[in-house]
């Protein structure tokens, strides 16, 4: 009839999302990163951190809770991507009252080149720097986040393993609205290259296919500290996940010499200039 719009003229779930919303909700915690970054260096340091740089930073929304967090707190976020700089600035920092968006900046560059002033914390989070996929290309980015850090300054960076991380295979999260899939498309065994996506599947049975996706390098722990030492930290520490009374994850963080030999695991790396 006309004048009557069918279910075919309505918008799927798929059409309406934010991939940026979605991705946060699914990835990360930016609250409790932003209070493990915090705490360590206090722990470590004897004093608070004041700046902090978050490299590959993306929509920003560590550099703008670590500025929530302490009036005296100062970051800087670098990302090479403008489209999702943007809507960080639009979404993210927007959201800041005016003195928190006096204390971040936001620099459109590769983070080989910006130039952003010394910082107390450099951070490479979501396992961004894993693009360096050769280990001269990641030695050259490590040596770069040194010179920004301070005499007591510390790198802090994700990273994860475990057998699983080597297997292509799918693992799905269901999520209030959505189901998050995590695909591990390809993986070659010779030289660590991996291809991974991120999809979105809706109730009304709608998908957001390959909303994200990443070529990268599976670096592992002993290659990470190896090179970190190379380019000159003092000491590279690294946190394991704790566990509940389950055995399961409980979010929390402690430092292990040694690690355990889980089928699948994420852990933080922390060097110290």
């Amino acid at each position: 009839m006309a004048g009557v719009s069918s279910k075919k003229d309505k918008p799927t779930m798929a059409e309406q999302a934010d991939v940026h919303e979605l991705y946060e909700e699914a990835v990360q915690n930016v609250e409790t990163e932003v209070e493990f970054v915090a705490e360590t260096f206090q722990g470590l340091r004897g004093r608070p951190a004041v700046t902090f740089r978050e490299d590959f930073c993306g929509t920003a929304s560590a550099s703008c809770e670590w500025v929530r967090t302490d009036p005296a707190h100062k970051a800087v976020g670098v990302d090479i991507d403008s489209n999702v700089l943007e809507w960080g600035k639009i979404n993210r920092v927007g959201r800041l009252s005016e003195s928190e968006k006096a204390r971040i900046k936001l620099f459109n560059k590769d983070v080989m080149e910006a130039e952003t002033g010394i910082v107390d914390i450099v951070a490479a989070f979501n396992f961004s720097y894993w693009i360096f996929r050769k280990r001269n290309k990641l030695r050259e980015y490590l040596s770069q986040a040194y010179s920004m850090l301070a005499s007591d300054g510390l790198l802090f960076l994700d990273v994860y393993g475990g057998p699983e991380a080597y297997e292509e295979q799918t693992e799905k999260t269901k999520h209030d609205g959505f189901t998050y899939i995590w695909d591990q498309a390809e993986f070659e065994p010779v030289t660590g290259h991996a291809l991974c996506h991120i999809h979105f599947k809706f109730p009304d049975g709608s998908r957001l296919k390959k909303a994200f996706s990443y070529e990268w390098r599976i670096w592992t722990l002993p290659e990470l500290r190896e090179v970190l030492e190379e380019v000159g930290f003092k000491k590279v520490r690294v946190y394991w996940e704790d566990e509940d009374e389950d055995g399961e994850g409980s979010g929390e963080y402690s430092e292990d010499d040694t690690g355990e030999a889980d089928l699948a695991w994420i852990a933080y790396v922390v060097a110290e200039k």
